[in-house]
This record gives C-alpha cells, structure tokens and sequence, in this order.
C-alpha cells in the first residue's frame, strides 16, 4: 500500500471516529490558550486543566499576570511538569506581551516563537486553535503514530511535520493534528499496539507480525 493510500485510509477512518475535534484544553482567549499550551509540555491535559483556573483566577490577561509575583505563579502551577521554569516564563512572555503587543497575543507564530518558553510546536497549537490558520503541530504523540502508519520515517519532530504537511490537503491539517492526538489516547497509546493491533495499524499494515520500535525525538 503506498504511503497516499494509507494517509486516506487513516484519514477517512478519524473523520468517521471524530467527527468534531474540541479543543482540549480549557481557555477563554488567545492568552489563556497560550498559558495552557505552555504548561501542557510534559504534562497530561487533564493536569492542566485542573490547573488553569485557579491560575487565571488571579490573572486572565498579561497585564494582570506580569504583575504577579513568580513564586504565586510556582504555587499555582507547581504540580504540572518543569513548574520553576514554566512559572518564569509566564512572567517573562506576560510581561514581553504588555511591551511589545499591548497585551495581546500575536497572530505571528514567527512572533509567538520568540516568547520566553514558546517553542514551535506550542506556537503552531496558538496559530492553529487561536487564529484559525492552517497548522499541522507535531508533538510526540504524533510522531510516534506517524511512524507506525508509515507517514515518515521518524527522524525527528520538524521532518514528521514536513512528511505530514506534504501528504494531507492544508484545509484538514487543523483537525487532524486533534484527531491524530485524540487516536493515540484512545487506540494506540504509547506502552500498547506497537503498531500490530488498533484497526489503522492493522488496516495500513496487515502483514506486520513484530512490534514496530519507533524512534524518539
């Protein structure tokens, strides 16, 4: 089966299971979101979520956050994974934001990547979830399902993003990165299939006997 012919399959299949993709992380602006992108880096949505509301409680928008002191923001946030840095962060982007943009998130993911703590993938979730512009963020989640439907080969995060780019119409790109996200949890988590027993990996691949070993970014 060639490679279009599963990223079809594999797309006709997540359209049929999810048909809606909300957004998983709880937020009411593009500030919001991106505090809740932020601290989502190794740590579960769920996790965030009880998080985030205590947090923005104190500070819904920049000017409000900047004013806070870190070690609030550390208490607030303190259960979620890499806490003192993520708390600096906030700070430092609320503050950056008041600055330079009058406290509004920009639309710019150029812009959003020079935000203390911002890296691509986060600024790709804003662009994508926040502005409504065509994205395709990769995290490892998806980079691990790519490799067991054979959609790139794995070399790192950044290359994944491109095969994936290249393979699905720009216009479905937003919701297949939720819809992907959303499989992986369901279907084929990281610890189980290995690629040898959820439906789009055996639908893409029914000769695979051995768990496939996917490469970590």
């Amino acid at each position: 089966m060639k490679k279009k012919d599963r990223a079809t399959i594999i797309q006709e299949k997540l359209d049929k299971l999810y048909p809606k993709t909300p957004v998983p992380l709880k937020h009411r602006s593009n500030f919001e979101l991106l505090i809740a992108v932020l601290l989502s880096a190794q740590t579960t949505d769920e996790r965030v979520n009880k998080v985030t509301p205590n947090l923005f409680k104190e500070a819904n928008t920049a000017e409000k956050m900047q004013k806070l002191h870190y070690k609030t923001i550390h208490k607030l946030v303190k259960t979620c994974g890499l806490a003192p840095k993520k708390s600096r962060a906030i700070l430092a982007l609320s503050k950056i934001l008041v600055q330079e943009y009058s406290g509004q998130v920009p639309s710019d993911i150029n812009q959003l990547e020079k935000l203390p703590g911002v890296g691509h993938k986060t600024a790709s979730v804003v662009i994508s979830q926040g502005f409504g512009q065509a994205a395709f963020p990769v995290d490892t989640h998806i980079h691990r399902l790519a490799q067991r439907w054979g959609l790139t080969n794995g070399k790192s995060v950044e290359k994944t993003e491109q095969d994936l780019k290249k393979i699905f119409p720009k216009e479905a790109w937003n919701k297949l990165h939720l819809q992907i996200i959303f499989y992986g949890r369901e279907f084929c988590q990281a610890r189980q299939c290995f690629g040898i027993e959820c439906d789009i990996c055996k639908t893409c691949y029914p000769n695979r006997k051995k768990p496939i070993v996917t490469q970590k970014q």
